[in-house]
């Protein structure tokens, strides 16, 4: 009865290997099959596997390329930036010298009027009259610059007589220096020079006025200096 059940147990076993064996031979079948396939249709899985390699390392260096060409273009953009700033500052200090350039011919013109007028001309005279507008809406500043032409022997003394005319809403007016001014400044515009003067006078125009045209009269206390009136039309900045 023992024997028995060992043959039957022996029989068990033989028929799972066997049953294994068949398995693993039909996997190695198809295995080789696949192989022989693959080399029929001109395919090497160690050539394909150098390829691979070959393609992955070239792919690297690409990569490494493009690192190389990104640090580049970071230095080229950087380089750019410093020529243009170097080139900002090359034209901030061209444009500052042509400036002084231009302010000493016309100081040098300025001085020549004085010394050396084209029109040869004596004593007192406007040489120039600018306007400017100021913060508020209607607030003004007439720079004036008066000069002694070729009479430099003494100085002249002297009171500036300012009137401005124009139309008020609409009909033609006139308001003196003392109407112009802001109530907390001097009303009077006395001078005294052997040269040149400087003046900057802060006006305030009256509401609805529309000014067209400055007159100057510079009124001369000195003896042998005569007095000199001028008229400029009203050109705001």
């Amino acid at each position: 009865m023992a024997a028995g059940k060992h043959n039957g147990s022996g029989g068990m076993v033989r028929g799972i290997a066997l049953a294994v064996g068949i398995v693993l031979t039909i996997v190695v079948s198809a295995y080789l099959s696949f192989e022989f396939g693959r080399i029929q249709a001109d395919y090497n899985v160690i050539e394909a596997a150098a390829n691979r390699r070959n393609y992955e390392n070239h792919i690297d260096e690409l990569q490494d390329e493009i690192v190389g060409l990104k640090e580049e273009v970071a230095l080229l953009k950087t380089s750019a930036e410093i020529d243009k700033a170097a080139y900002k500052d090359v034209e901030a200090n061209l444009t500052q010298l042509q400036r002084k350039i231009q302010e000493q011919r016309d100081a040098i013109e300025f001085y020549r009027g004085i010394v050396s007028p084209v029109d040869g001309g004596r004593g007192l005279r406007v040489q120039d009259l600018k306007l400017s507008k100021g913060k508020d809406e209607r607030e003004y500043h007439v720079k004036l610059v008066l000069v002694q032409v070729m009479q430099h022997d003494r100085s002249v003394k002297g009171e500036v007589d300012f009137s401005l005319d124009g139309a008020q809403d609409g009909v033609a007016a006139t308001y003196t220096l003392e109407q112009l001014v802001p109530p907390d400044q001097d009303d009077s515009w006395p001078f005294s020079f052997r040269y040149f003067q400087n003046f900057d006078r802060q006006l305030i125009l009256p509401e609805g006025f529309k000014p067209e045209r400055i007159n100057i009269e510079v009124r001369s206390k000195t003896k042998s200096i005569a007095s000199v009136t001028q008229s400029f039309p009203w050109q705001s900045v």
